[in-house]
């Protein structure tokens, strides 16, 4: 089957002239132990050498010791999407990345060149495919002081990340793996919020062996339910069953889990808030809204596929309560173990305003493309600098409470929203044409066209423009799910009824048209393209 498509792809592919470094080599493994291995010394941090200050005190001292930092930090995934604009603030930063999402023009982006055949099946896959890459340890290598190779971030990592990184001297700047897989557990989510003082939708933590069971368990939630299971993405791993139809669909990943949330049905709109939880107090980013399972967006039920954020999101009830309950959950998570940069979703009842935990993200996300460009970030600074100052071996008493009152004002929250585009079709081709990254414009007609070249969403500069990231281009599969890009603009793109507006649909429509394929004709050319892709069904690549 690999043959097959190896196959295909070079009759398929457009000409590029891009040549594979002649001394590349596959990787099989990590560097080995007695070549890279740290003692058991801790290296004094370069960005310490880089400041005089004894004590951070103050938003000045944090934006001037980023401003000088000398150790190498990195983010690295399969995009830079999620931390986009942070080497704006961090001298030394770069991304290591496995798509190159700007044609070779952003230099502190590192993409190796060489790619070689393999089946990842999720983020962790990438990160590790990277870190043991010849040209991502060459390049790390060259940036090193001694042993101590930097700071390395990451979307999503596991044990063996942490393995890799500890014998290429890299420090790892979140919580250990183990830590934060048990906090992605969303039956361990309602619990720490329960502990916390976050409520819940009404619900119960139960094994389900049948929908009999499933009605026994839950009878006091009503016959509408939501059930979830502990881990995976909310698009592919909650299920709504009103009737046992709809429970049969899904008996198979329900009955599988050791326990599920069994939730009472409602009528809410999705949310999302960012944190940070620092020895200082947790630092509350703004309400944002979400946009979820929009069928000219995704093709996934319940799928993510966008954020607004707007001063007048929900009531000013609706925000005060979501930032309390996020900044008691933050302070939970501290007597955790748990610190540094997370998301929690929150379910807003439009029928009564309550505020309910949906799900936490321990992590950086989808929504932090937005956290860190927004006018409160830019007058202080970006919510993701509060997480590497955390894990930093600087010492720092800053005004967490000032912060925090100082981010609820509206004047602080200006108006961006992003749509997160799929291929929403059931074929399968090979792109042949596919929207460069940059400023694009919309005119009255809603037609689109290309402005300029630009890494950054603040170069659109009014709602006429957005900036598009191009994730699928030319020479990659295009099938249900695939990731096509993210547009960014300012403004609103919903209506107060949560429905696309206008301009949004002409967005979508003015995108997609700009991607064309080459149908691939074969049933199982078709197969073995979709088995072997990056993210889509497999798993969620931002």
């Amino acid at each position: 089957m690999k043959f097959l498509l190896d196959l295909m792809r070079r009759l398929l592919r457009p000409a590029q002239n891009n040549k594979a470094a002649s001394n590349a080599v596959e990787p099989s493994s990590a560097p080995s132990s007695s070549q890279t291995t740290l003692d058991n010394t801790r290296t004094p941090s370069a960005t310490q050498g880089a400041s005089t200050m004894s004590k951070i005190t103050s938003i000045a001292d944090v934006r001037r010791h980023f401003r000088n930092n000398q150790e190498p930090i990195y983010f690295i995934s399969a995009t830079n999407f999620n931390l986009l604009g942070i080497g704006d603030w961090v001298s030394n930063f770069r991304h290591i990345n496995y798509i190159d999402c700007f044609e070779g023009q952003q230099r502190n982006v590192f993409v190796p060149k060489e790619k070689f055949p393999r089946d990842f099946e999720g983020i962790e896959d990438i990160n590790n495919y990277l870190l043991e890459h010849k040209e991502v340890i060459d390049f790390i290598q060259s940036r090193s002081t001694g042993d101590n190779a930097g700071i390395a971030s990451f979307l999503m990592f596991d044990e063996h990340t942490e393995d890799i990184c500890k014998q290429l001297g890299l420090k790892i700047a979140f919580p250990p793996a183990t830590l934060r897989q048990r906090m992605d557990n969303k039956i361990e989510t309602v619990r720490i919020g329960n502990k916390a003082g976050v409520p819940s939708v009404p619900n119960v933590l139960a094994k389900v062996g049948s929908y009999q069971e499933l009605c026994e368990v839950s009878q006091e939630l009503g016959s509408d339910l939501v059930v979830q299971t502990a881990f995976g993405d909310s698009g592919h791993t909650t299920f709504f069953i009103a009737n046992e139809e709809d429970y049969y669909k899904h008996a198979e990943e329900i009955e599988a889990e050791p326990e599920v949330k069994i939730m009472k049905r409602i009528n809410c709109r999705g949310s999302a808030i960012e944190a940070c939880a620092t020895r200082c107090g947790t630092v509350v980013g703004p309400l944002m809204t979400e946009l979820v399972g929009f069928k000219t967006l995704t093709p996934y039920k319940g799928g993510w596929c966008g954020n607004e954020m707007f001063s007048g999101a929900f009531t000013q009830e609706v925000r005060d309560k979501a930032r309390d309950y996020t900044f008691q959950f933050g302070e939970a998570l501290r007597e955790e173990g748990y610190r540094g940069y997370f998301e929690l979703d929150f379910l807003i009842d439009m029928d009564t305003d309550d505020v309910y935990l949906g799900e936490l993200n321990p992590r950086v996300t989808g929504a932090s493309s937005l956290t860190n460009v927004a006018a409160f970030a830019h007058s202080d600074i970006p919510l993701f600098l509060f997480h590497l100052l955390e894990f930093s071996d600087l010492d720092f008493d800053l005004d967490i409470d000032d912060i925090n009152e100082r981010w609820a004002h509206p004047e602080s929250v200006d108006s961006w929203s992003q749509l997160v585009i799929k291929h929403t079709d059931e074929s399968v081709d090979l792109l042949t044409q596919a929207p460069k990254t940059g400023v694009w414009r919309i005119s009255d007609d809603g037609s689109i066209n290309y402005d300029h070249y630009s890494y950054h969403p603040h170069a659109a500069e009014n709602e006429q423009e957005a900036f598009f990231m191009r994730i699928s281009g030319a020479g990659d599969f295009r099938y249900e799910g695939a990731d096509l890009g993210i547009l960014i603009t300012r403004g609103r793109l919903m209506d107060d009824d949560f429905n696309l507006n206008e301009r949004a649909k002409a967005w979508i429509k003015g995108i997609r048209g700009e991607y064309a394929g080459q149908a691939l004709q074969d049933p199982v050319v078709e197969g073995v393209a979709v088995s072997h892709a990056i993210g889509g069904g497999n798993f969620k690549i931002l």
